[in-house]
């Protein structure tokens, strides 16, 4: 036997009687729970049908749930730190709510036998699934979660905090008894882009905000995410540029003070972002959208005079110089340094509403940018605007229009151009619910629950369809939004609907089951804290308690 095997065997052996310590040491206030009772396991069997995004495929079993006790470990692969990152976070969450010890331990490689009673991440290839699908079983031994990458492995780990009791989500000890359901799971996403852009630029939200909105998110299997400027603030220093974070960065819709991230805060929200494998793509608008640039410096503008700050809402009265030099060694400074800073494919850059840019000066604009996005080493995105100018196949469109017809958008889509799916009257979640909705605003429309789910990404833009469409996103503007509790209120219910719509099969897709199994999250969010709207179109589970706008 060999060196190395006889390491691993005893780290076996020492897990194996921590395990045993951990069951003497926790077996009274384990007994004190008392056994689970039928009405708990009944209600643990039906989480399983539950859950949402919907997976593609649940089977249930009729043997008896798993129950995690203060033996409970979980165990991740050895040699993973991602893994066991994502194993961390697991028993995190849990050991608040339980109480219990839940140690991490790692499993010797290539061991496939189960070690004590716990929950296993387990990379494993599995055919079909890709690196963000999972497969799912609990039985009365314990958990497992397989997937080929750690990706799929966190998000196994979201459909699992669904399927225990909403107390989990608690912060401060709960009694339990803390069943999983039994049952075979196997899920993958229908698309690769689920983003919910959130608009720091019109109110600016400080790095914990955004980690909040990120642990929220994440839940719920969104992947993609920010916007970083517009007219009324720019929110990113940049090197050789002070002014435009500390002056551009300055205010807000209302007159706010506003703010900015350095570059070593953007990091932090980068890295957090990846634990819980969510892609920032930083968003810089041009050659609209460019306010609080123009005002920050004045040669950016034709006349050389730079405009006064901005704290309104209106859109499509600004641009940047087409036809100065120093514009583009502007984009390219800009563009470089987000580059570096953001690991993700792509770089967002706007081109929308640029009513104050001339035609042939939007496609000069653009035709000197995206070339300048291509030098970064990363793929231009951009809403369906530039699809007027024919853009290069590797930019991909951002539809945000209302109907279900944009004939340069299908034209592009059939060059070759991918498109992420956000229609304004049904994805944007900054839009009023009904009329007695304070936050938000409502001109594309009224947006309930039924409206943000009852529309299929794959077909709703004629032209595009099928392997055209690369995802959908819900984004999130910040004309009223003050705190995160606003953010909350529009966000939920309906971003867990265009989430499912990203990542669920199109053959599951059904409002009334949607609707019952997103009713049964309620308790969980109350748990949670998530300011939410208790929408009168879902039938809300026991224990449910709605926010206020």
């Amino acid at each position: 036997m060999s060196g190395r095997s006889r390491s691993a065997r005893l780290a076996v052996l020492v897990a194996a009687v921590g395990l045993v310590t951990m069951v003497t040491t926790g077996v009274t206030a384990d007994a004190a729970a008392g056994a689970p009772g039928q009405t708990d396991r009944a209600a643990a069997a039906a989480r399983l049908n539950l859950l949402v995004p919907q997976p593609v495929l649940v089977r249930p079993s009729a043997t008896a749930p798993y129950r995690i006790t203060p033996a409970t470990a979980v165990w991740v692969p050895a040699g993973s730190a991602e893994a066991r990152a994502v194993g961390e976070q697991l028993a995190g969450l849990l050991r608040r709510s339980t109480g219990y010890p839940l140690p991490v331990w790692e499993k010797p490689a290539g061991s496939v036998a189960a070690i004590g009673p716990g929950i296993e991440l387990r990379l494993a290839g599995l055919a079909g699934l890709g690196d963000e699908g999972y497969q799912l079983d609990a039985a009365p031994g314990g958990v497992v979660i397989r997937a080929a990458a750690p990706a799929g492995l966190f998000h196994g780990v979201q459909t699992l905090r669904q399927l225990l009791p909403p107390a989990a989500e608690s912060d401060r000890r709960q009694p339990g008894p803390w069943l999983v359901p039994a049952g075979h799971v196997v899920d993958h996403p229908r698309y690769a882009y689920r983003g919910a852009m959130l608009d720091v630029a019109r109110h600016f939200f400080g790095v914990a905000d955004v980690e909040h909105y990120i642990d929220e998110i994440s839940l719920y299997k969104i992947n993609y995410l920010l916007h970083l400027s517009d007219d009324q603030g720019w929110r990113i220093a940049i090197d050789g540029w002070p002014r435009l974070a500390s002056y551009g960065g300055g205010t807000e819709v209302g007159g706010g003070p506003g703010g900015y991230y350095t570059q070593g805060q953007f990091r932090q929200l980068v890295a957090y972002a990846r634990a819980h494998f969510v892609t920032i793509v930083p968003e810089i608008d041009g050659p609209g959208h460019t306010n609080a640039a123009l005002a920050s410096y004045a040669e950016l503008n034709c006349d050389g005079v730079a405009p006064p700050r901005y704290t309104g809402i209106d859109v499509g009265f600004s641009s940047l110089c087409v036809s100065k030099p120093v514009t583009y060694t502007f984009l390219r400074d800009v563009l470089d340094q987000l580059a570096r800073l953001s690991p993700g494919p792509y770089l967002h850059i706007g081109g929308d509403e640029a009513h104050s840019t001339r035609a042939a000066d939007y496609a000069t604009f653009e035709g000197r940018e995206l070339p300048i996005v291509a030098d970064t080493g990363k793929a231009a995105m951009a809403w369906h605007d530039i699809a007027k100018v024919n853009p290069p196949t590797s930019t991909v469109l951002e539809f945000w229009g209302t109907t279900g017809s944009d004939q340069p958008t299908a034209a592009a889509a059939a060059r070759g151009n991918r498109v992420v799916m956000a229609p304004a009257n049904r994805a944007y979640l900054d839009q009023k619910y009904d009329p007695s909705t304070r936050l938000g605003l409502n001109w594309a429309g009224y947006i309930e629950e039924r409206d943000a789910y009852d529309w299929d990404p794959g077909s709703y833009l004629g032209g595009v369809t099928g392997p055209s469409v690369l995802g959908v996103e819900a984004p999130l503007w910040s004309e009223t939004l003050v705190t995160m509790a606003n953010i909350e209120y529009l966000a939920f219910p309906r971003l867990p609907a265009i989430a499912e719509l990203g990542w669920s099969p199109r053959a599951t897709h059904d409002w009334n089951s949607f609707a019952e199994r997103l009713g049964a999250q309620g308790p969980m969010w109350t748990v949670m804290g998530i300011n939410f709207h208790a929408s009168p179109q879902v039938p809300w589970a026991p224990g449910t308690r709605g926010g206020t706008d």
